[in-house]
């Protein structure tokens, strides 16, 4: 069984995020760089099915520039049996990864994609259910459980009301919450094994995919801060307060 797990290259959740001065986007130079933590997860999530011999090849796919191919080679020393970099710029919506990821899912034909519910960068949790919609394929999203046996996937699912069990045939589309599990340590020996993995470079072009951009963004700022709190002596003052300054009674 072949699995594809899809990863993004981001900024690095323990970092600051900064707005440029013009307000055209995030300042990413030099700024640390690493797999989003979601994807992160799917990918542990595939290596424990590998190891548990439920799963015999994992392909690790992102879609970016071209230093994304270290993003690749630490899913190649998490497990990953090889990697696939689709060069694109920067920016790319969830629309047009999805399009590649249907693509590729049609060459590699895997039977079970696994990935993020969502990159902590743009936070658009969208790019699974499009990539499901565009496969037909069934789909599990939130996933906080995940058992692999008998030509079929059940999923346990985090939803508002608690949990969700689900089961779904393969070939399907699973993706990862954060309880799920937790990822490994990268050791070096594994990383110097990624090394000489095998990590293919494509274009959108050579996949017949068009991933020009139907967004503009227009403006990028930050949160407003918020204000220090203040005691008040009384209700009646409160009150005061809140119909006057706040206005929200």
């Amino acid at each position: 069984m072949k699995v594809l797990v899809p990863v993004k290259r981001v900024v690095d959740y323990n970092v600051k995020v900064r707005v440029k001065s013009d307000g055209s986007g995030v300042d990413i130079a030099n700024v640390k760089m690493s797999m989003n933590p979601f994807d992160e997860i799917a990918l542990e999530e595939a290596t424990r099915l590998k190891e548990a011999g439920k799963v015999t090849e994992i392909v690790a796919v992102t879609c970016g520039v071209t230093q994304a191919q270290e993003t690749l080679r630490t899913g190649m020393a998490i497990g990953a049996d090889r990697g696939i970099l689709v060069e694109t710029g920067p920016e790319i919506e969830p629309l047009g990864v999805a399009k590649v990821l249907k693509a590729l899912a049609d060459k590699e034909q895997p039977q079970l994609i696994i990935l993020g519910k969502q990159a902590i960068d743009d936070d658009s949790n969208q790019t699974g259910q499009m990539l499901a919609s565009l496969l037909g394929w069934p789909q599990a999203t939130f996933a906080s459980k995940v058992v692999l046996e008998d030509g079929k996937v059940t999923v346990t699912r985090e939803v508002d009301g608690g949990l969700e069990t689900v089961a779904l045939s393969l070939p399907a589309i699973v993706t990862t919450d954060l309880r799920l599990n937790e990822p490994r340590y990268v050791t070096l020996p594994n990383i110097m094994k990624a090394k000489k993995k095998l990590l293919e470079t494509i274009k959108p072009e050579d996949l017949g995919v068009d991933v020009t951009p139907r967004l503009k963004t227009l403006k990028v700022s930050e949160p407003a801060k918020r204000s220090a709190g203040i005691k008040v002596p009384d209700v009646a003052t409160l009150v005061q307060k809140l119909r006057t300054e706040a206005k929200v009674i």
